[in-house]
């Protein structure tokens, strides 16, 4: 018999279970408090009943969902009125991501160009800006926009808008809703509601775009220099190939970020294209206190919310991992 003591016959020890961390248990607690509760509240009420001159009480009904999809007066008359608010959230949200993305990514670049002390006084100046409200924005560009005292004001004393008249131009900006019979205007319009947005949400743009843009190994931008590439060509064949997922990734954030704008589109668009969050604040909060179609409304935009962050996410993963 050997002296050493054969152990393989020996049963495994049991695997000793570990019990999560006070800081873990607190974590989840945060979010199951804040963020799991409030949304099962939102999607059970938004199966409750409207009780005609009252308030609501608790139901299970899908009610609120076909009147989203076809209209309260469903089958003897159908409407998409809804669903144009829906179009619309998704429209402005899109169009804004995209021109905050595609104006704050050059200037990004520059900056990461500019020395430590310069780049820490820009991110600041950007943070702080970020800091401030979107009524105070909203306030801003209404002034700027303003018939009377912004923009149109300008054009109009300048002689702008008679030099648009002669050449003919005018009329096509009429065509567009920028200018009425008299003078350029910018309220209501969809130009001043989407560059609003876009300005709204520039600084987020910038700060995502930045630390992509800080990494970004220059040795390979001086080689396709020195191989006689011009700054465009190296801007296409470089730089954003090797940025294109943060980008991808940004203009998604954005997007949902601008799906529940509020005070934009009620100051600058038009009645007729407003968004489904105006939607939802009228049912909630306006003459006919309907809660639970309200809700239903939101977790429609939230679920709209969630499939397209799903499909960025798939994009970005088909086109390759980051580094």
């Amino acid at each position: 018999m050997s002296a050493i003591e054969d152990t393989s016959a020996l049963p495994a020890e049991a695997p000793t279970r570990r019990l999560p961390s006070p800081r873990m248990l607190i974590l989840w607690a945060l979010i199951v408090t804040f963020c799991v509760v409030p949304f099962g509240l939102v999607l059970a009420i938004s199966f409750g009943q409207k009780i005609e001159g009252a308030a609501w009480e608790w139901a299970f009904t899908g009610e609120n969902y076909l009147r989203f999809f076809v209209g309260a007066d469903w089958p003897e008359s159908r409407t998409t009125l809804y669903l144009n608010r829906l179009w619309y959230s998704i429209y402005y949200a899109v169009i804004a991501a995209l021109i905050a993305v595609l104006t704050a990514f050059p200037f990004a670049y520059l900056l990461t160009r500019l020395s430590r002390r310069a780049q820490s006084r820009w991110l600041v100046f950007l943070l702080a800006t970020m800091s401030l409200s979107e009524v105070f924005i909203v306030m801003g560009w209404d002034i700027l926009l303003s018939n009377r005292s912004g923009l149109p004001m300008v054009l109009r004393e300048t002689g702008v808008t008679a030099w648009l008249k002669d050449v003919g131009w005018f009329a096509q900006l009429r065509e567009w809703g920028l200018a009425n019979p008299r003078d350029v205007k910018f309220k209501t319009s969809m130009v001043a509601t989407v560059l609003t947005m876009s300005y709204l949400v520039w600084p987020y743009a910038v700060i995502l775009l930045y630390p992509a843009l800080s990494r970004l190994d220059q040795s390979t931008v001086e080689a396709a220099r020195t191989m006689g590439a011009g700054p465009w060509t190296v801007m296409r064949t470089v730089v954003l190939p090797t940025v294109r997922l943060p980008l991808v990734g940004t203009v998604f954030l954005l997007f949902v970020f601008l799906l529940g704008t509020y005070v934009s589109v009620t100051v600058f668009a038009d009645p007729s294209q407003q968004t489904l969050a105006i939607s939802v604040y009228e049912a909630v909060r306006g003459s006919t206190l309907n809660a639970p179609f309200g809700a239903a409304q939101a977790v429609i935009l939230l679920i709209t919310g969630a499939l397209c962050l799903w499909l960025g996410r798939t994009l970005v993963a088909r086109t390759g991992t980051p580094a």
